[in-house]
């Protein structure tokens, strides 16, 4: 199944149900107006949404329209949760390297997370508006997941039932901005703006084989201002599964329905599979060459990410945007 959000000129839009080609949509008001009120009562909307998704698909859907792109919201407009965690080690050890910070032994077996921004999304092509060029914009390819409530100290063998929905995400980064932060030892704030979120979330069902083990076996795909920038596994080196980080977040509290819990930047040991930020991209050519190269994100550059499964058929949508001056 595979849902999205329209605009209907209210914060949280309106949920609508989209076809597996991503083409076509229907509205459904009669189960539920918004995506945070289908997740809230996910159990009993769920097989309602199942069933127009299947006659939708079917085409028997008389009111059935064509999905206007610039129409769509972020599927979820504002959560009341958003939970970024890191669970590519090697993404990690690489940016880490270029603070000159160690990687700890402990987090081979802890997941990093933070408290990342959800008051707001941005839609999938929405421009990223940043107040200088000196901050060091940056984007970030990572995938995500949405959960219906998730009881306090769940363990990771049954966190993945509470996992009703995934997505991929442009987690923007502010890199210039990081070591200040971090060096006061409270975490990422200025740094970390509104992420934005690609235009369908799909439950787990429509990624077939390549959705097991709490992973999306399938590549990352991101280009840079048109030109091919990396295609990392998501399935590959990724140290925490969905569920084990599910788990992580709800060690000491519940999580309330509509919690997003994010990947952190994809990232492959391979150096061939190429980057999916610029930071990597940077601390490589620091490795090869002493120093480096690659800038960071100035007003006018693009970047693209999505994620296609064997057939090439393009699961979430593709998120496409601009920098801006604000």
């Amino acid at each position: 199944m595979k849902l999205a959000t329209i605009n209907n000129q209210t914060r949280d839009g309106q949920l609508i149900v989209v076809n597996k080609a991503g083409t076509h949509a229907v509205k459904v008001p009669q189960i539920a107006m918004t995506m945070q009120a289908a997740l809230d009562d996910w159990n009993n909307i769920a097989p309602q949404l199942n069933t127009v998704s299947q006659h939708l698909n079917d085409g028997g859907v008389n009111d059935a329209f064509e999905i206007d792109f610039n129409q769509l919201l972020a599927p979820l407009p504002r959560a009341f949760q958003f939970l970024d965690g890191s669970a590519y080690l090697a993404h990690v050890e690489r940016v880490r390297r270029a603070r000159g910070a160690d990687m700890p032994p402990s987090f081979l077996e802890d997941p990093l997370m933070y408290q990342a921004v959800s008051d707001g999304f941005l839609a999938h092509n929405q421009d990223i508006e940043v107040v200088s060029e000196e901050y060091g914009i940056d984007f970030e390819a990572e995938a995500a997941v949405i959960t219906s409530d998730v009881p306090m100290n769940v363990s990771s063998e049954d966190a993945g039932q509470y996992i009703q929905l995934i997505c991929i995400l442009n987690d923007v980064s502010l890199r210039n901005l990081i070591p200040a932060e971090l060096a006061k030892g409270f975490g990422f704030m200025q740094s970390k703006p509104r992420t934005a979120l690609s235009p369908f979330f799909v439950t787990p069902d429509e990624l077939g084989d390549a959705w097991r083990d709490n992973k999306i076996h399938l590549p990352m795909r991101t280009w840079l201002n048109g030109e091919w920038f990396g295609e990392p596994n998501c399935g590959v080196d990724m140290q925490f599964d969905f569920a084990q980080l599910v788990a992580h977040a709800a060690k000491t509290r519940p999580l309330a329905a509509g919690a997003i819990i994010g990947s952190g930047t994809i990232a492959n040991q391979d150096m061939a599979k190429g980057s999916t930020c610029l930071a990597e991209k940077r601390v490589l050519e620091v490795i090869a060459d002493g120093k480096p190269s690659t800038p960071f994100m100035q007003f006018g550059d693009s970047v693209k990410i999505e994620i296609t499964d064997e057939s090439n058929h393009n699961i979430f949508g593709t998120i496409e945007q601009k920098i801006v001056k604000y």
